[in-house]
């Protein structure tokens, strides 16, 4: 079953979707929905990566709350920046952040807590995975600010993946 259905869900959901878009219920649209249904999924298997193995679950659910906590926090600290800027403008700046990660599962969370994270932008990334290049709005201490990253996402993400 697997080998001709690889993604049950996601077979399922692009029959729906056709039918909802073609807007009928006809022997043709039926059958044209089943086969772009099937066909699809197998088409874009080589392209699913593998599935990434989840080591520490408590871990994992205690980094999604400090992320949440951090994007609450940081939301109020950028909106705060923006108002005081004529005062006090913004010290943004890069840091590097030497990393240790090299599951690609890892390195993927990893951009998406910068990304979700007010005040960070994911710059560049050095082609050995060594270190990241991230801009920060308002920089202060960055060797404070490098060592706080790594404690609160680099080292939990690495204990969850590696």
């Amino acid at each position: 079953m697997k080998r001709w259905l690889p993604s049950p869900g996601l077979t399922l959901a692009l029959f729906v979707g056709w039918l909802l878009l073609a807007g009928t219920l006809g022997a043709d649209q039926l059958l044209l929905g089943a086969i772009v249904a099937v066909a699809m999924p197998l088409l874009a298997r080589p392209l699913r990566p593998r599935p990434g193995a989840l080591a520490r679950p408590r871990v994992l659910l205690a980094l999604i709350l400090r992320v949440g906590a951090h994007v609450l926090v940081s939301a109020a600290q950028v909106a705060l920046g923006i108002l005081q800027a004529g005062r006090r403008p913004p010290r943004g700046a890069i840091a590097d952040i030497p990393l240790e990660l090299r599951d690609e599962h890892a390195l993927a969370a990893l951009a998406m807590i910068v990304t979700v994270v007010p005040g960070t932008v994911w710059c560049e990334l050095a082609p050995d995975r060594s270190v990241l290049r991230l801009h920060v709005f308002d920089l202060g201490d960055e060797a404070d600010f490098v060592a706080r990253f790594r404690a609160d996402y680099v080292l939990p993400l690495k204990e969850i993946f590696e």
